[in-house]
């Protein structure tokens, strides 16, 4: 394949040659140098000085009212973010999605968002944030939302953006636009999770497997199910999530089988939400297998519905209400049930 041209990083124009299978080419062509990070940072900041709504929205980040409910050895932080609403109460019915146009489709952006061309993705600074730097990564192409053939893809971005951490909603787990393949990258440690794992680790880890270049640990009474690979190499990683997404396919099938549940797209990808981060030469990736899209508490009527439609944020510990009232009346008994029903 011929190679395109490279063209120094800046925020304007990132053009990189495209990935060729079994090459170790990052899809954006870095690295995870502190000068593309920097980059990314000051595209972030243009972009909140010339967007308004982007402005705001980021603006408003610094009011929003949040409440921390313990759990004992973690805790699950709660945040009225009124601006999520349109993810949050989004249809994600198939004709639904089928008619609307696609908001992470180039000629579909708004005027004033600016992209980062980087490579098969582009890095778009999401006007609807939770975290105080958050980005949405979308694949060039229109393809729809998977993750088996682009998991090497995430962990190149997670340590191309290393000042950030990656984060993947797979369709029916919190994806808005399940019909487009699309990454996200938020600030790094907003989330409890990365947090809670470190410090839980020596006493709620448990082995599963290792090998010369890898780990993986489930972390046990966390109130949902949660695995991390730790690996030096993108190819051990992906190998052992190769490995897990397989039993997760044959476990969720047979569960389907007998129960009637979800658990499983039609294409047999198994729901999962997944976060990634590089430090110091190591990915972590954290994987939370799915059991359903939403709770019963999203449909409920009168005072029983929570607007609560859990994706990564949720499952990492923030849950966001979007609805004042629903943010003042949710309690631990809620939160734990939530994850009781959406985690496996």
């Amino acid at each position: 394949m011929e190679e395109k041209e490279k063209i120094t990083p800046n925020a304007e124009s990132l053009n990189y040659p495209l990935r060729e299978s079994g090459s170790s080419y990052s899809p954006l062509g870095v690295r995870g140098s502190s000068s593309f990070n920097e980059q990314v940072s000051s595209f972030f900041q243009e972009q909140i000085s010339n967007w308004e709504l982007a402005r705001l929205n980021y603006e408003g980040l610094k009011t929003v009212r949040t409440k921390t409910v313990s759990f004992g050895d973690y805790d699950v932080k709660v945040q009225f973010n009124p601006a999520r609403i349109t993810s949050t109460g989004a249809k994600m019915d198939a004709k639904t999605v089928a008619a609307r146009k696609c908001f992470l489709c180039q000629e579909n952006l708004p005027a004033e968002q600016r992209s980062i061309d980087a490579g098969e993705y582009t890095i778009l600074v999401n006007p609807f944030p939770i975290f105080p730097q958050h980005f949405t990564i979308p694949y060039k192409q229109h393809i729809d939302q998977k993750i088996k053939p682009y998991f090497s893809d995430m962990l190149e971005l997670a340590k191309a953006l290393d000042d950030y951490l990656v984060f993947y909603n797979g369709p029916k787990c919190g994806a808005s636009a399940p019909d487009h393949l699309h990454f996200q990258a938020g600030t790094k440690d907003f989330l409890p999770l990365t947090g809670d794992y470190k410090r839980l680790k020596p006493t709620h880890a448990r082995l599963l497997d290792e090998g010369e270049n890898y780990q993986l640990f489930s972390l046990d009474n966390y109130g949902r199910t949660v695995y991390c690979i730790e690996s030096d190499t993108i190819v051990s990683a992906r190998n052992v999530f190769e490995n897990l997404n397989l039993s997760l396919t044959l476990s969720r099938g047979e569960g389907i089988r007998k129960t009637g549940g979800e658990g499983m797209r039609e294409d047999g990808e198994p729901l999962m939400n997944i976060v990634c981060s590089y430090e110091d030469g190591i990915w972590y990736t954290y994987i939370f297998p799915r059991a359903a899209f939403r709770p019963w508490q999203y449909s409920a009527a009168g005072n029983e519905q929570l607007l609560v439609s859990p994706a990564t944020v949720e499952m990492s510990g923030i849950f966001i209400t979007p609805v004042e009232s629903h943010f003042e009346r949710i309690t631990k008994d809620d939160i734990e049930s939530i994850l009781q029903q959406v985690s496996i």
